[in-house]
């Protein structure tokens, strides 16, 4: 600590860091060229760094430089219950790993406050249109994930520095924006901005509050919460100047969906992003939070806007303490974190986009970034009128309508224009198409309350849209079963049926396994579209359909002005509904003095929570880098829904089928996402996805198959993709990976980096690498390796016969060599970026991984001691 710069908060009894003063030390004047990003880490430096080494650190920042790794302490982890868990029981692991060894159990905690909410659990097994929904979906949850809530109830107890927000009660990054960030901390007498690590790829929603909080994979979580620095290189800071306005009947769906495909093709992939200027003072917190949300999808890995004026307006209507609003205008006017103090800051790059060209979007049929102006749907062949046989649904039926997700649900103006949608066209007569599946599930129960005080809740479950859970269902691929007559009619046709949702994601696969593609759209263009009962509907000008005086009804005739959306924000929600909520749900907690034992009882006919192998077996040995036989070669854009499917599981698949001889009902083999506690059930999904194309596996005309396949060599057998994993452990045969550009792009997923490492893959190469998943690679002990520009699969005509070695000495981004031993004896030298791009990353992939390194430090400790 550097108390040479603790000065006096004005107006507080709190001491504050003064980062400009240690700034402009080094170089007078710096700190106003500063970006708002560089000036929180400036200050997280000068609170937490190692005197010896901060001007080195702070140097970093002031000259762009990203040459050096400097530490970065988050002030926080938050969690959702599927990757949260899933780092609990690697801590629980860890446990009984130091146990065996004679440390003592109790003393690995997280030392770092951790928060995880129960939001990723619950399917929609009940709709929208059953006004029980609610009550029978969290009664299936419950019972589906008794093994799961067991396990997380124990680690309320075991771990200190963990507190748990149960089912039923919301989505985490709506919590934390509405509830759970500060924006400004105050512990022992200091204040400090709120930071934060979660584990989910749109954390950055809170970044719309100016808290810097960036998603990472659970072994990057983990590590934090254990007390170590998430070291890190400058970033690269990109200021985006929002100009204009957005035009009469456009949603902040609508601005975020033309602001992702725009920030893909400005390749803004691993930068932090701020917005400023004139349009980002305009946007309402609601709206920026529905664009910081949506990072991941134009590739970014922070979104940042400043504290200003919008900021203190959304922390007094969500109820936060007087005290509280106060202390983050006074600390951010004095430090220099207020926006109109960032108007001398200097970005190497700016993008200029105008919020005034957005039009009426949707997003689809399979990228977050694919977005189509809803005018011209029918010209791009998305849409348009078809006859369809009277009784029978229709070519592009829209067989899932989801209001979902805390991208769209956060923000009061997106909900209350869906509701007035709604009640418009009950007023003339409109209906839901039998065939679709609707529900509303916001990321808050303040949503329920103020659509109630609106008088809008009727008018959504009028139309089937009632409220089936408080989580993120169908935007994390848990929209439940269909009807069984819908899912014949499907099945039997071969239709191309679809999902319309208001969520972030709509990669091939994800949102159901019979919705062939799915759309992102706004709250209430996902009410129209129930109505429509199909995405062959030019939505803009087709007749939705006739009312009572025999009138035509166009979207147009049923749309809400912003003048009456606006009217009823106003009027209808209020600080009281967010103290309704949060107030009890954050109370402290009386000890019911019951204790647990520190090492888990783990329950051995479980398929949810498994003593965790990472020192067992396989992964305790050497990783030779030799006589590599590729397990897939790969093309563009995997996402981790590829590499490890997070939604239902089918009995079909490789999961299904051990499902079933565990004795498990069809009914209830839940989702992939919610069985990653348990190896043996989540190895199983590794490559699962059936839209997976490994170029290995082609059929007599040489075109490449879909799905969960594989070659296993030297053979040549085709099988599933299961049987091949099986068959290369029982050889010990080490596995590589072979991949083009983006690979593991997606949510945050361990086991997209833990299924590979446990089928024995060594290393991957890749053309490029999602942030996240690359780190989680290393955790989990796998070697990433980048192509030079112009070098790929294609170009080394690489087929899966061949096999390959890697040497050369691992420093950090040093070029190694990846030898291709073709079957033919000729031996192919490619040269390849080492991705273990710091000292700290090269330690932890040496020791194994994560868990193996704390392990190591954490006995070595105890034996100084």
């Amino acid at each position: 600590m550097n108390t040479q710069f603790r000065k006096s908060l004005p107006g507080t009894k709190l001491d504050y860091f003064d980062a400009r003063a240690a700034v402009d030390a080094i170089q007078p004047g710096a700190w106003a060229k500063l970006p708002y990003t560089s000036r929180v880490l400036a200050e997280n430096l000068v609170r937490r760094c190692d005197p010896a080494t901060l001007n080195a650190s702070l140097s970093q920042l002031i000259e762009r430089k990203r040459d050096l790794d400097f530490p970065w302490f988050p002030a926080r982890v938050v969690c959702h219950d599927i990757l949260g868990q899933t780092a609990l029981v690697d801590l629980a692991g860890l446990r009984d790993a130091i146990a065996l060894q004679g440390g003592d159990p109790a003393l690995v905690n997280p030392v770092v406050p951790t928060q995880l909410v129960v939001d990723h659990s619950l399917a929609v097994e009940c709709g929208g249109f059953d006004p029980d929904a609610f009550d029978k979906n969290r009664a299936i949850e419950d019972r589906r994930n008794e093994d799961r809530f067991d396990f997380i109830n124990w680690t309320k107890k075991a771990f200190k520095n963990v507190d748990v927000i149960p089912p039923g009660n919301g989505i985490l990054h709506q919590i934390n924006l509405e509830r759970m960030s500060p924006v400004i901390q105050a512990v022992d007498g200091v204040a400090f901005p709120d930071t934060l690590v979660g584990t989910d790829s749109h954390t950055p929603m809170v970044d719309a509050l100016g808290v810097i909080a960036i998603g990472v994979g659970g072994l990057e979580a983990e590590s934090v919460m254990l007390g170590r620095a998430s070291w890190m290189r400058l970033p690269d800071i990109i200021g985006v100047e929002l100009t204009g306005k957005p035009q009469a009947g456009i949603t902040a769906t609508d601005t975020v969906l033309a602001l992702t495909e725009f920030l893909r093709k400005q390749k803004v992939v691993s930068s932090y992003l701020e917005f400023f200027g004139e349009g980002a003072s305009h946007l309402t917190l609601g709206d920026r939070a529905t664009i910081s949300n949506m990072a991941p999808e134009y590739g970014s890995t922070a979104a940042m806007f400043y504290i200003d004026e919008q900021t203190i307006k959304y922390l007094k209507l969500t109820g936060r303490d007087d005290e509280l609003v106060k202390l983050v205008e006074t600390y951010a006017k004095e430090t220099g974190l207020w926006g109109e103090a960032l108007k001398t800051a200097e970005y190497e790059r700016v993008l200029k986009f105008d919020l005034s060209s957005v039009v009426r979007t949707i997003a689809g049929p399979s990228n977050p970034h694919n977005r189509v102006p809803t005018s011209e749907l029918a010209a791009r062949g998305i849409s348009g009128v078809v006859e369809n046989e009277p009784g029978l649904m229709p070519d592009g039926a829209v067989i899932i309508a989801a209001i979902t997700s805390c991208t769209n649900t956060n923000n009061p103006r997106n909900m209350v224009a869906a509701g007035l949608l709604a009640r418009n066209a009950n007023a003339r007569g409109l209906t839901r198409k039998p065939w679709v599946k609707s529900s509303l599930a916001p990321g808050s129960k303040t949503v329920t309350l103020y659509l109630e005080e609106a008088g809008l809740m009727p008018e959504l479950e009028q139309l089937g849209f009632g409220v089936v859970a408080y989580a993120c269902t169908t935007c994390n691929g848990m929209s439940g079963a269909l009807d069984p007559v819908i899912q014949k009619e499907v099945i039997d046709r071969d239709l191309y049926a679809t999902a319309v949702l208001s969520g972030n994601r709509n990669f091939d696969g994800r949102i159901h396994p019979y919705a062939k593609q799915a759309f992102l759209a706004s709250p209430p263009l996902v009410v129209a579209y129930a109505i429509a009962g199909t995405i062959r509907f030019d939505i803009e000008k087709d007749v939705l359909g006739i009312d009572s005086n025999g009138q035509p009804v166009t979207l147009k005739d049923i749309w809400p002005t912003d003048e009456e959306i606006d009217a009823l924000v106003a009027s209808s929600v209020k600080p009281a509904q967010y103290n309704k909520v949060y107030i009890p749900m954050f109370a402290k907690q009386e000890d019911d003095g019951v204790k647990v034992k520190p090492l888990y009882d783990w329950r051995p006919q479980t398929t949810y929570i498994r003593r965790p192998p990472y020192w067992e077996g396989a992964l305790a040995g050497a990783r030779p880098l030799k006589g590599m036989l590729p397990l897939a070669v790969l093309g563009d854009n995997i996402t981790t829904d590829h590499l490890s499917p997070s939604n239902a599981i089918m009995l079909n698949s490789a999961a299904g089928e051990y499902l079933a001889k565990m004795g498990l009902p069809e009914e209830d083999f839940n989702s992939y996402a919610t069985h990653r506690g348990d190896h043996l059930t989540a190895q199983r999904a590794t490559f699962a996805n059936p839209t997976l194309k490994n170029e290995m596996v082609r059929d007599a005309d040489g075109k490449v198959k879909a799905g969960s396949l594989a070659r296993v060599e030297p053979e040549g057998k085709v099988t599933r993709m299961w049987e091949a994993i099986e068959t290369y452990m029982e050889r010990k045969q080490s596995l590589i990976v072979i991949a083009g550009a983006d690979y593991g792009q997606g949510s945050s997923r361990d086991w997209a980096a833990k299924g590979v490492r446990l089928a024995g893959v060594e290393a991957i190469v890749a053309e490029g690498f999602e942030r996240i998943h690359r780190t989680n690679l290393v955790g989990m002990g796998v070697l990433p390796l980048e192509f030079q520009p112009g070098v790929n699969r294609l170009t080394l005509a690489l087929d899966g016969t061949e096999s390959y070695d890697v040497i050369g000495e691992r420093t950090p981004r040093s070029t190694l060599t990846l030898v291709v031993n073709r079957r033919n004896g000729e031996r192919v030298e490619v040269p390849v970026i080492c991705r273990l791009d710091t000292a700290e990353e090269v330690s932890i992939y040496e020791a194994g991984g994560v868990l193996q390194r704390f392990a190591q430090d954490f006995l070595e400790s105890a034996k100084a001691a």
